[in-house]
């Protein structure tokens, strides 16, 4: 990040007027020293911990790139930072990764950042911006098949804890990829990396091999 972007970051930080998303926004990016080239809004830090994995095993160096990936606390806050790292702000590349219930958040965000008018799918993917289907976890569960999906689980050692979950009356008669989904819903953060080092690289789940493509 160059002297001229962080005076717009700080700049931004102040109209805030010391609280609210754009002021975190803001600040997150003057902490985190965000790169100047290309910037991927993530909703979470476990798409964060993903891509960066996953980048790793396509041998690829972000930093060096000069492409950051940033948590966005959740896709409603998605305006806000395409208003820091968009055209009116740092206009840095974009690209962006979403739930498939989110992506009308996102929509409305590329279409208030003056990126698009109504877009759908495809035209959001022009743009670098890609839905999972239904999120992340889910995408790479499916591509990874509910067996070795077990095996990263019993290397954490939670096999056993997996197999008392399942016995739950609310789970029983869910699918066994279902089940595995709702188990990591308190460890995504821990998981999403494990589970894109499992994966076979020629089958990593679409959204997440075409979103660092982009950049």
């Amino acid at each position: 990040m160059d002297e001229q972007q962080r005076f717009h970051l700080a700049d931004v930080a102040g109209a805030t007027g010391g609280s609210g998303v754009p002021l975190a926004a803001a600040g997150h990016a003057l902490a985190a020293g965000v790169n100047s080239r290309a910037v991927v809004l993530v909703e979470g830090i476990s798409d964060q911990c993903a891509l960066e994995a996953l980048a790793e095993r396509r041998g690829r160096n972000l930093a060096a790139e000069g492409i950051s990936v940033v948590p966005i606390g959740g896709a409603q806050s998605i305006g806000r930072f395409l208003d820091l790292f968009g055209p009116q702000g740092l206009d840095v590349r974009l690209a962006g990764l979403c739930d498939a219930a989110e992506e009308g958040e996102f929509q409305r965000g590329l279409d208030r950042a003056g990126l698009g008018s109504n877009l759908t799918r495809v035209e959001m993917e022009r743009l670098g911006f890609y839905a999972c289907d239904a999120d992340l976890e889910d995408e790479l569960i499916r591509a990874l098949g509910a067996a070795s999906v077990e095996r990263v689980v019993g290397t954490q050692g939670e096999l056993e804890s997996f197999r008392t979950f399942q016995k739950q009356l609310a789970h029983r008669a869910r699918t066994h990829e279902n089940q595995l989904w709702r188990f990591m819903g308190n460890r995504k953060i821990r998981y999403a990396p494990l589970l894109v080092v499992a994966l076979d690289l020629t089958q990593v789940p679409r959204p997440l091999d075409l979103v660092l493509a982009h950049v």
